[in-house]
């Protein structure tokens, strides 16, 4: 068992739209499609992958870093103990043999993005869903059928008012979503506070709508921000200051008594696990968005678990970022809280399967082995042209 050849390229996937930090109007995301001689209906098994939006396309580390030092492994050290499957874990430690501790970076995303086309791989040689790999392999065997999803949206875009924003809130409804996100952060509060009462008129509740700040915020205005948005009762209030800002974070949990959404922007355990011991975080009522595809991959975001779990947090407040089928199937497979999706942007990436449609707030699970990303034909034409 070998792996033939791993491909990569950068493609665009940009757009208008803004959240209070960032523009994507040069985005771009890797895919990559790792080959192997394993044969399955009659063609050789492709692993496919990409990172998540909001970082760009880590070409560079890929192909002269990364990519490399997997090609040039020995292909018995990149399989299981049987010899019959690769083995994701093996590969992990392959590809950050020679790496310094610390320093997580951008690096972090070029590795995520090989270990998901890693899994895809694994599933498909196994000819199952990765769900159902994942909770016979690290589960107990049993899938969460049907998934939590919520639609993220309510970006910043030239000419967008409030008609247009409660526009795309109602589209979303009408997709079967009954929980959605919008971004504030990026104008005064007194006009964000006008924005989101509009959301709320559509959704018909605080308790259907989140929003999200970037990490926009010093401490002084994360908490100004809590305190006006207190009476809503939203779903969470997510990413108020610096990801890495602790004490913020800390500060902001001990006036704000409602549901704080943090960690798509905490790259590795060693982070993850500060967020824990100096956040502030509640597990009873907070919510954790580590985002596999951009830390290092699925074999980081499972030791990501464990130490959850060691500090008393349950799988069940994770819901990642990214929008994406990877993390779907790590939310069936490992039974998260849910999923984060893209109805709106970043395609072809965000969104499922075409054929499971979105119901009142879960989507069904394809039944295609690996991701399935063959399931979600848009996203397959650009993945395959590897």
């Amino acid at each position: 068992m070998r792996i033939v050849s791993v491909e990569e390229r950068a493609v665009p996937i940009k757009s208008n739209i803004s959240n209070a930090y960032i523009d994507f109007s040069k985005m771009t995301a890797s895919i990559v499609a790792v080959k192997t001689d394993v044969i399955r209906d009659g063609k050789p098994v492709v692993g496919y992958g990409f990172n998540s939006n909001g970082r760009y396309a880590p070409s560079g580390l890929l192909r002269e870093r990364f990519i490399p030092r997997l090609i040039e492994a020995n292909p018995d050290d990149l399989v299981n103990a049987e010899g019959t499957n690769l083995s994701p874990e093996n590969i992990h430690r392959i590809l950050m043999s020679n790496e310094k501790p610390g320093g997580h970076g951008e690096r972090t995303v070029a590795v995520g993005t090989l270990d998901m086309a890693i899994w895809d791989a694994v599933a498909k040689i196994e000819e199952v869903p990765l769900y159902q790999w994942l909770a016979d392999q690290y589960g107990d065997g049993t899938v969460d059928e049907r998934v939590f999803v919520y639609a993220a949206g309510g970006y910043y875009y030239p000419g967008k008012g409030i008609s247009e924003l409660q526009d795309e809130m109602k589209s979303y409804l009408d997709m079967g979503y009954s929980t959605v996100k919008m971004k504030v952060g990026g104008v005064p509060i007194a006009e964000d506070l006008k924005r989101i009462e509009a959301a709320i008129d559509v959704v018909g509740s605080g308790r259907n709508l989140m929003v999200d700040a970037n990490g926009r915020f010093t401490l002084e205005q994360a908490i100004e921000f809590g305190r006006a948005v207190e009476p809503y009762e939203l779903f969470w209030y997510e990413e108020a200051g610096d990801p890495l800002d602790y004490h913020l974070q800390s500060e902001l949990s001990k006036v704000y008594p409602q549901a704080i959404a943090t960690g798509e922007n905490l790259f590795s355990v060693q982070d993850a696990e500060n967020l824990i011991r100096y956040g502030g975080m509640n597990p009873n009522t907070d919510f954790l968005q580590f985002d596999c595809a951009l830390s290092y991959g699925l074999v980081e975001y499972m030791k990501i678990l464990d130490m959850l779990e060691r500090h008393g947090w349950s799988s069940r407040n994770c819901i990642p970022h990214g929008g994406h089928q990877m993390s779907l199937n790590i939310a069936a497979g490992l039974k998260l809280y849910g999923n984060e999706s893209y109805p709106g942007v970043f395609q072809p990436f965000g969104g499922f399967a075409d054929t499971l449609a979105v119901s009142d707030g879960y989507v069904a699970l394809p039944e295609a082995p690996g991701i399935g990303f063959e399931a979600k034909n848009n996203l397959y034409e650009l993945l395959k042209t590897l």
